[in-house]
């Protein structure tokens, strides 16, 4: 693969182009079929059922996905025969019976994990290093593909107007040109999907107009991509007054967004901001309607948030454990993902009229966590930058009484502001030691994401603190 990489990254641009076309056009094959508009409809026919309807169909789907974990799928099939050979008679029909499942234990054996009446090289292979850089693999049928996209446009496009075809920009971590080429364009056109693809790699403010520039040449219509990389990209369009950008609507992904953030976007691109959930193990999922509500897919999983004792009630946040439904080739049951969250409570109605469940809260995720020298957990960073110009930044916890902060300053950046960042750790952290380093960009991950908050203590010293305090706070 890295070889592919290579010799693509050594084509012209039309030739980039060209083999970025015949991709989207593979893609289109495994994403789009002549049942495509039936599965669309069926998803927003959907969106009002009732809650009986929904509880019905979670209860049949979910008794043949633990059937058939549990006898076709080598990971489950062993786990519960070490079981029974150690006396545990428990029923694998009731999901409260199955062990929660750990990321590691996918990333070591994922082939484990896919059921043994599947061939793997007719699936859909998709391989992602996530924010810890860990390569996790997945496999997925035509036939999960295609329903699951048709989830996505029917829950995304459709809900704000756009019609099928329509052009837009994805900002998005591959390498569709070369890191360190040093001028435009940093982006190719995928005329098979009408998309124009990205690179988040250089969105260093002295090349973002060229970006902008490029979403007018090629008539985009709305946007998708990182919440980071899009607020770099309103943030540079506001200060040189580029105005004649207007999008139908623009879709984060993959990292918080920020109520700062949401309206530069907005203000920038004169459209409404939705944002989504969701992961590369697509075990659940979510969108943003227009009242701001983040309404879940229970189609992609069911949805448990813990506590430290197991299952908590909705309305309160813990860890996300996730149980896919839609991928019954590859199961992954009770899934701790690696997030933090709180459901909605199930009466919660939302003004739009649709009945999908809700995520009300989605605190970050668990492995970016502060912890202080009294053994609090510090969860939800996002405000230290609230009101502030500043592009991007990155906390990183280097021991308890350390911070360092990497910052990418917009123009109008004080040393007053600088200030506002040292007291508002401050105030959430106790009395550490803040140190600021001026960066033009903020590192990305292997994926091309921003991690907004990186705790790199050493295990010693983070379980000494844990326990003394093991309260978290958010």
């Amino acid at each position: 693969m890295d070889t592919l990489v290579a010799l693509y990254q050594r084509l012209p641009l039309p030739a980039r182009s060209a083999a970025a076309t015949l991709r989207g056009l593979y893609l289109r094959y495994w994403r789009e079929g002549g049942e495509r508009a039936r599965l669309e409809e069926e998803a927003r026919n959907r969106d009002t059922w009732t809650t009986e309807q929904w509880r019905a169909w979670r209860e049949e789907r979910l008794a043949v996905l633990l059937h058939r974990a549990a006898t076709r799928v080598p990971y489950y099939r062993e786990q519960w025969a070490a079981r029974r050979q150690r006396g545990d008679r428990s029923s694998w029909d009731r999901l409260d019976h199955w062990t929660v499942l750990e990321k590691d234990a996918v990333r070591a054996t994922p082939r484990a994990f896919v059921a043994d009446d599947c061939d793997i090289r007719r699936m859909y292979h998709e391989r992602t290093s996530g924010t810890t850089g860990k390569p996790l693999e997945t496999w997925r049928s035509l036939a999960m593909v295609r329903t699951l996209y048709a989830i996505v446009d029917a829950r995304t496009r459709a809900w704000d107007g756009i019609p099928r075809g329509a052009r837009f920009a994805r900002l998005g971590g591959q390498l569709v040109v070369p890191p360190k080429q040093p001028s435009p364009p940093f982006w190719v056109w995928n005329a098979a999907m009408r998309q124009l693809y990205m690179s988040v790699y250089h969105l260093s403010p002295a090349l973002i107009p060229h970006y902008l520039d490029a979403l007018a040449e090629y008539r985009i219509e709305y946007l998708a991509g990182y919440t980071s990389s899009l607020h770099a990209l309103a943030l540079e369009a506001l200060r040189l007054g580029h105005r004649d950008l207007r999008m139908i609507a623009a879709f984060t992904n993959a990292e918080p967004l920020s109520p700062d953030q949401r309206a530069t976007i907005s203000a920038a691109f004169h459209c409404p901001v939705r944002d989504s959930y969701g992961m590369a193990e697509a075990v659940a999922m979510g969108s943003e309607c227009a009242h701001g509500r983040l309404h879940l897919w229970p189609e992609m999983g069911l949805v448990e948030v813990h506590g430290a004792d197991g299952p908590v009630a909705p309305g309160t946040l813990g860890e996300l454990v996730c149980t896919g439904l839609l991928n019954v080739d590859m199961p992954l049951i009770r899934y701790r993902v690696g997030d933090r969250g709180r459901l909605a409570p199930e009466d919660s109605a939302c003004p739009c009229g649709r009945t999908l469940p809700q995520l009300s809260e989605v605190a970050g995720r668990t492995s970016d966590v502060l912890v202080t020298r009294d053994g609090r957990q510090v969860f939800w960073l996002n405000p230290v930058f609230y009101g502030l110009p500043v592009r991007e930044a990155q906390i990183v916890q280097e021991t308890l009484d350390r911070v360092r902060v990497l910052v990418a300053p917009a123009p109008r950046f004080t040393a007053h502001d600088a200030r506002r960042i040292v007291e508002r750790l401050r105030d959430r952290m106790g009395p550490v030691t803040v140190t600021l380093e001026y960066v033009e960009a903020v590192p990305r991950t292997a994926g091309g994401k921003v991690r907004a908050v990186v705790c790199a203590l050493n295990g010693g010293e983070r379980a000494a603190a844990l326990h003394r305090a093991p309260q978290a706070t958010a």
